[in-house]
């Protein structure tokens, strides 16, 4: 079986549908070059423990949701191919009684965004492969341009209903929730409480330094997200103004203390890493002490307190600095990982032997921990960041189809 597929053409015709017929004509183009019996798209749902089949509905079909003329699929992952290839960021081929299913991520700098499946009327040839692995690389960036225009895709991924509470708290959170370069790479997940406990994370990459940050603003549910839009709207705004980290901790209390009533309070940790030095200098807001796994040894990283975002803003904050090694992982969590219901699990332990995972899988897996070991639902945002450090000189990242080629295995 040959390949008939020109990228440059599919794309072309993608920017010339409409933002909600995206997936849709790279699926035809796909039946029509490769002869596809069947062309679809599985998207991330928000879960992180299931794809969403998104597609359009038939008189014959049956769909989990549908939306006027739109049908969403859900289709669990553990124990599926889907899940291996999402875990592992490979394509896999299934041998059907006539033909092949060939499933391949949808990825960007790592983030998995979900999973292209074509049935083929026969087993595919390397190039075909290569081809049906390329378009799901270029799905990627389709899907994150033309999710800007549409609700179509967000409404696909939620397969629970939002509060409004977690739909502010959803705003909060980047775009990404993993990103691949040269000298690291950081991932980060949240696992919401019944009511929404205020969490959020966030990071941004310059020249020369990567930024994250990791909050929790006290409270429940609307006056939580109120809470944190408020702290991490400042501390966004002063960093794309160019302030350095100390004047970032310091508007971001003040504007806490000024808008809010007394009593009103965000812990967090907000750190900035030299890209040439593996420097990072960290501030720390009453929050839960970072882990750093170094080989094989977990350990807190010894960090001064400062009082929490909003409690007495004039006092200042202490920037700490600490030294990254090449080889080093570095957890940052929020207090609903380590309390009440979460007491249970041990995130050093778990931590220990991690150091294989992929940081999108560490996160997603102290995640799931944490709600095993709830008897009910989490009563507090359960949120972990995952920095892993590669160091040295400046250099291009080495990317197969969207993941970075060392970490595409684990």
């Amino acid at each position: 079986m040959s390949s008939r597929l020109d990228l440059r053409a599919l794309l072309e015709r993608v920017e010339a549908a409409a933002p909600v017929d995206a997936v849709m004509v790279v699926a035809a183009e796909l039946s029509a070059a490769l002869g596809a019996r069947a062309v679809s798209f599985l998207i991330a749902d928000f879960s992180g423990h299931a794809l969403v089949r998104l597609g359009t509905v038939t008189p014959a079909g049956t769909a989990t949701r549908r939306s006027g003329t739109d049908s969403a699929d859900t289709v669990p992952l553990e124990g599926s191919d889907y899940g291996e290839v999402l875990r592992t960021q490979r394509a896999a081929v299934v041998d059907l009684d006539t033909g092949s299913r060939v499933l391949v991520p949808v990825t960007d700098r790592g983030d998995a965004l979900g999973v292209l499946e074509l049935v083929l009327p026969v087993e595919p040839d390397t190039q075909v492969l290569a081809d049906v692995a390329a378009a799901g690389h270029a799905l990627a960036y389709v899907l994150i341009a033309n999710r800007r225009h549409t609700d179509l895709f967000e409404w696909g991924q939620r397969t629970t209903p939002f509060s409004l509470a977690a739909e502010i708290q959803r705003r909060l959170l980047p775009a990404s929730f993993t990103c691949e370069a040269g000298q690291f790479t950081v991932s980060g997940w949240l696992e919401p409480a019944a009511t929404v406990g205020g969490d959020t994370f966030d990071w941004s990459l310059d020249r020369h330094q990567l930024r994250v940050s990791i909050t929790d603003a006290v409270g429940h549910d609307v006056a939580a997200s109120l809470l944190a839009t408020l702290l991490v709207g400042s501390l966004r705004n002063e960093r794309r103004a160019g302030s350095d980290l100390r004047t970032q901790a310091r508007v971001a209390s003040e504007s806490v203390e000024r808008h809010l009533p007394p009593g009103q309070f965000v812990t967090g940790q907000v750190l900035e890493v030299d890209l040439a030095t593996g420097i990072a200098r960290i501030v720390n807001a009453g929050h839960p002490l970072p882990l750093r796994l170094r080989d094989g040894v977990v350990e807190e990283v010894e960090l001064l307190v400062d009082l929490p975002f909003g409690v007495e803003p004039d006092r200042g904050y202490r920037v700490q600095e600490v030294q990254l090694l090449p080889g080093d992982r570095l957890v940052l969590l929020t207090d609903g990982m380590l309390e009440r219901e979460a007491e249970a699990v041990d995130i050093g332990t778990v931590l220990s032997g991690t150091a294989a995972m992929h940081p999108r899988q560490l996160v997603h897996a102290l995640g799931a921990a944490v709600v095993a070991s709830s008897d009910t639902e989490l009563g507090d945002d359960a949120t972990v960041v995952c920095l892993d450090w590669y160091g040295g000189e400046s250099r291009l990242r080495e990317s197969d189809n969207g993941a970075s080629a060392g970490h595409a295995s684990r």
